[in-house]
């Protein structure tokens, strides 16, 4: 074990991320003020009422969006659990195996939220009008990335971190995310395949 580790595509630790997001100036810049996902002030998170996983497993909300959507890790454990966006629109889905896939999906592409049923070209539009309305994205991205010990240039491509929510919205893992609303019914699918 070495402190290399720090600096390439990976965090150092395993529960070495969700402190970060919510105590480094930068990155609360980033994920709060940018990608929308605020971890600051945990004791404040909680879900609406009757909002549960219709497994029964443990559902934990770590983070929110400033519309009030809630992040949530799935089942016991750490980091490493599927995190689950929850929205107040009534959808919601799993959009991360882990923490680390999570921070990969908001700092490459933190308009992921606009990407569901869109095409490659809508895509692009959507990315080029978060650039022009957030003229330092890069730079304030790359410094996030270092402050949470990533190199930016070991991130994944947008491509395939915009497909992992689509992929894990199909299979075990969304049966096993599945969140339930206050009534008891299954919430709408974040990502719900469309028919073609």
């Amino acid at each position: 074990m070495n402190s290399s580790t720090a600096t390439s595509g990976a965090p150092a630790g395993p529960e070495a991320l969700l402190p970060r997001l919510a105590g480094n100036e930068e990155v609360v810049a980033f994920f709060a003020g940018v990608a929308d996902l605020d971890a600051t002030s945990p004791a404040d998170h909680g879900l609406e009422d009757g909002v549960r996983l219709a497994s029964g497993d443990r559902l934990e909300q770590f983070a929110r969006a400033g519309s009030g959507d809630a992040f949530c890790f799935v089942g016991e454990g750490g980091e490493e659990r599927p995190v689950v966006y929850v929205s107040l629109d009534g959808e919601a889905g799993p959009i991360a195996l882990g923490l680390p896939d999570l921070v990969q999906l908001c700092l490459v592409a933190p308009w992921w939220r606009n990407a569901p049923r869109r095409t490659a070209a809508q895509l692009r539009a959507v990315a080029e009008e978060y650039r022009q309305d957030l003229p330092g994205l890069d730079e304030q991205r790359e410094r996030a990335a270092r402050a949470l010990g990533l190199d930016p240039a070991a991130l994944p491509s947008e491509r395939a971190v915009l497909a992992r929510p689509g992929e894990l919205s199909r299979g075990p893992v969304a049966t096993a995310c599945l969140v339930l609303g206050h009534e008891g019914d299954p919430l709408d699918s974040l990502f719900r395949a469309e028919r073609t």
